[in-house]
């Protein structure tokens, strides 16, 4: 019963019986609702002192309950964070639904800790220590553009009006200023996502309002155009907007950052659920104020618990540095990487208009480029990076005697290969004619075969890292093929047509490969490569027991304008990865979809039908969270996924074969569960965390929770578009999951 029932109580009884007993009953009905009152009265008093009792922590840890206005507040974050260590260092948890919460396993340091939750404003700053209790004063948002500031940057990026299906394909600045390279709506997307969120997020505060940092315009438009020639990276920029169509492009731009500027905000995301509540993230920062670190390596993928305890690496694309972080003594250090002096810069040195954070400043300098790394069961790191120019060796060309230069010879290579023993301090630089981006192990052959995913090239390669360690011999231990389908379905690659000439059924087909992420198989040892393009494919490689003669390739595009799948359109495979099943994980980046491939679904795979749309079957669409664009009526997200992998070993704790997304848009890990709901791990501080890469590790098997983890980088190109502005640094981010939120 509630105090405001008293008054209609008291109105129903005195309207019954005679005036003595109407008294009686009043008199009755005091008491009664004077004890009602009272009991209501204890258990609300109980409730306070539950929430506000201590919550059980260890000597390291820090715990308390964490209310607002209207009590205590629900699946909010709480940050803590350190300067007091040799490099700054953040855990981060979520209350539980009484609004508690506890962080674990704190280093010794005093910490400044505060709240962070949807429907909120940032808390106070108040400062702590482990081993203390200390509740925290949530303060709700005046506001809804106030709430909204902490919003990951694909719900404010949904608010960006998309051209409607009808305007495309486009026809160019005469016709309806739509590119011509713009074929349908699902085009359109695919440039504004993966060529302008593949750097960094789009919807963060750096890019969704025009500062006066950029200058003074006479309009939103004229400041975009500004804005595209700004810093190193002013080429790429220009080119994308260009082929969506200069000046229709720029005026969507515009009037998104007009609406927002008017007061236009997304719709509210969720807090955090169930197992989402249970994250813990912690996170230490690592490199400089410019660097760009594509990736992080922890461990062996194919046995996770290698380099148990051990330090974490990154790769400083910008700054041609290899990064170290010691978790155990919270130390961040640097390893140049080299290259010969005849390696070009990675960046422009140039720009067309001053950055509005580094003015003229020339920031990235990198030559090596240092991009992704895995590491093998010695716990060396195996790193893409430019060794030299790109003009390759003579013995990679066409005229050696080299087989593979012979089957197909390759003229340059941008992208080469290099090594790091932690126990030599040593680096190995590895020339390669077969380019490298990302790169993953064979998991059984005894050659421990690296294979290299060949971005912007049309090969493959690899390097048979055994016969490397033996020899030394970069030549002898490398090879390559191209990607030819069996055509003609006779069993063999013979000679074969090119893809930009008509197929002849008699000949086999080399089809266009773009690989970016690069997978192996677990089950047979097949790679398989992942295409961004739109539609985009995966491409599944055999290399055979005589390559390059036996080299052969499958394609397989997803559902995309399939009369044989309505209503199921992916497009943009760029990570990829492979479960223990052998099925085909893959992030589209472009749809935000995670797709899985089972290729014993196929009816068909070779032959020539087999070249692409074949076989739908095989497919499965796993939309992923979150809101899509104004305009758009296809199942499409405004989410980015820039990489995506499978947890086979359970070093998260989900379970095996779980397959993650990287949330690149939404600051997030996105983990897949199998009865097919999602789990969110938002890293909500500091705003603009764009994941790249990821893996996982198991330091020890026996310690629950406590001894498995997942890694990523917080990993933009322009780590300064993120909260903090310039001086921000790039960190190494830890995600565990415990069994409950006040688990310590």
């Amino acid at each position: 019963m509630d105090r405001a029932a008293v008054p209609l109580v008291f109105g129903l009884v005195v309207k019954t019986g005679d005036s003595f007993m109407r008294r009686s009953i009043a008199r009755s009905m005091i008491v009664l609702v004077v004890a009602s009152v009272a009991t209501i009265a204890v258990v609300r008093t109980q409730a306070r002192q539950t929430a506000s009792a201590p919550v059980p922590i260890d000597p390291d840890d820090i715990g308390g309950v964490v209310a607002g206005p209207s009590g205590p507040e629900a699946g909010v974050w709480v940050i803590a964070e350190t300067n007091d260590l040799p490099t700054k260092f953040r855990k981060i948890v979520v209350t539980d639904d009484r609004g508690r919460y506890v962080l674990p396993d704190l280093p010794k340091a005093k910490y400044q800790i505060w709240v962070r939750g949807y429907g909120l404003i940032d808390s106070a700053h108040v400062e702590g220590s482990p081993g203390s209790q200390l509740d925290l004063t949530a303060v709700t948002a005046p506001n809804p553009q106030a709430a909204a500031q902490i919003y990951p940057a694909n719900y404010w990026y949904s608010l960006m009006r998309v051209p409607p299906k009808s305007d495309f394909p486009g026809t160019g600045p005469r016709g309806n200023g739509i590119g011509t390279e713009m074929l349908s709506q699902a085009h359109w997307i695919s440039e504004m996502k993966s060529n302008c969120h593949m750097c960094h997020q789009i919807g963060t505060k750096a890019t969704r309002e025009l500062p006066r940092s950029l200058g003074v315009f006479d309009s939103s438009f004229k400041a975009w155009e500004h804005r595209i020639q700004i810093g190193q990276d002013a080429a790429g920029m220009i080119n994308s907007v260009n082929a969506m169509g200069r000046d229709r492009a720029l005026a969507a731009f515009a009037d998104w950052t007009d609406r927002i500027s008017a007061g236009e905000v997304p719709p509210a995301p969720p807090r955090p659920q169930g197992i989402e509540r249970n994250v813990v993230i912690t996170t230490w920062d690592w490199g400089s104020p410019a660097s760009f670190v594509h990736h992080e390596i922890s461990t062996d993928k194919r046995n996770p618990t290698v380099n148990a305890n051990g330090p974490y690496y990154g790769m400083d694309w910008s700054m041609d540095k290899l990064l170290v972080l010691d978790p155990k003594t919270h130390t961040a250090t640097e390893i140049p990487m080299p290259t010969t002096e005849s390696t070009p810069y990675s960046k422009s040195q140039t720009m067309p208009r001053p950055s509005p954070y580094w003015g003229e400043e020339v920031y990235w300098s990198g030559r090596a480029q240092p991009g992704v790394a895995t590491m093998d069961e010695r716990g060396r790191i195996w790193t893409t990076q430019a060794v030299r120019s790109a003009d390759n060796p003579a013995w990679c060309k066409e005229g050696s005697s080299n087989v593979f230069a012979q089957y197909f010879p390759l003229p340059q290579n941008r992208k080469h290969l290099s090594m790091y023993d932690p126990q030599t301090k040593k680096v190995t630089l590895i020339d390669m004619c077969a380019r490298g981006h990302h790169l993953n192990f064979h998991e059984n052959d005894g050659e421990r075969t690296l294979y290299l995913s060949g971005y912007q090239n049309p090969t493959f390669g690899w390097l048979k890292t055994r016969m490397f360690d033996r020899t030394g011999d970069a030549v002898r231990s490398q090879g390559w093929c191209p990607a030819v389908i069996d055509y003609n379905g006779d069993g063999v690659i013979g000679k074969w047509t090119e893809p930009d000439r008509p197929p002849d059924p008699k000949l086999d087909r080399r089809v266009t490969i773009m690989g970016y992420g690069i997978a192996v198989s677990p089950v047979d040892g097949s790679a398989w490569l992942a295409s961004p393009l739109v539609p985009g494919s995966i491409t599944r490689l055999d290399v055979g027991s005589n390559p390059p003669a036996t080299c052969r390739a499958e394609i397989y595009e997803p559902p995309f304008n399939n009369a044989k799948v309505p209503n199921q359109n992916g497009y943009i495979p760029r990570g990829i990865d492979v479960d223990g099943n052998g099925v085909v994980w893959t992030a589209l980046a472009g749809s935000g979809h995670l797709a899985s491939f089972d290729r014993r679904k196929c009816a068909v795979l070779n032959g020539p039908t087999a070249t692409g749309q074949h076989c739908p079957e095989g497919w499965t669409l796993h939309p992923t969270p979150g809101p899509t664009y104004k305009g758009v009526t296809d199942e499409v997200s405004s989410e980015y996924h820039y990489d995506n992998w499978v947890d086979r070993f359970n070093t998260l704790g989900l379970g095996t074969n779980v397959p993650l997304a990287a949330g690149s848009a939404s600051d997030s890990l996105l983990a897949l569960q199998p009865n097919g709901q999602w789990v969110r791990m938002r890293v909500p501080y500091p705003l603009g965390f764009f994941m790249r890469g990821m893996d996982g590790r198991i330091d020890d098997p026996r310690a629950g929770w406590k001894g498995r983890s997942m890694h990523s980088n917080y990993g933009p190109n322009s780590i300064w578009h993120a909260e903090g502005g310039k001086g921000a640094r790039s960190a190494l981010v830890k995600f565990q999951i415990r069994p409950d939120p006040l688990a310590k």
